[in-house]
């Protein structure tokens, strides 16, 4: 019974101490830039969307960063210029003709930009 006794005033005293020490240094995440528009390495080519539609895009990068695209998308070209996202996530809109083609980490889509509904969805590098 002693025995126990002292196994639990041990494990007290070591899950106390445990609460007072200060934890190692934590690494930060990486901040965006000054912008607070992110930069995805993403590539110029042709990017393979639902149904196998196929969309060439161009990218224009400037100082580090994209700054306009150039598609071909159902036979017509568009010039689509970098539109700041409150997400930070890459925004290209060509308002004359009305498309916005937005860029995720894991795929593109390209959109109607009077009722935001997707035009082209689930496209792909490659």
């Amino acid at each position: 019974m002693k025995r126990l006794s002292w196994l639990a005033i041990i494990a007290s005293a070591l899950a106390l101490s445990a609460c007072g020490t200060t934890p190692g240094k934590q690494t930060q995440a990486p901040r965006a830039p000054q912008s607070g528009q992110l930069e995805l390495a993403l590539r110029s080519g042709t990017y393979t969307c639902e149904q196998d539609i196929r969309i060439r895009v161009e990218r224009e990068i400037r100082e580090g960063a994209n700054v306009r695209i150039d598609i071909v998308w159902n036979g017509d070209g568009y010039r689509l210029e970098r539109d700041a996202s409150y997400s930070g996530l890459p925004r290209f809109e060509d308002a004359a003709r009305s498309l916005v083609w937005i860029d995720l980490p894991w795929k593109s889509l390209l959109l109607d930009g009077k009722t935001n509904t997707p035009l082209v969805n689930e496209c792909r590098f490659g």
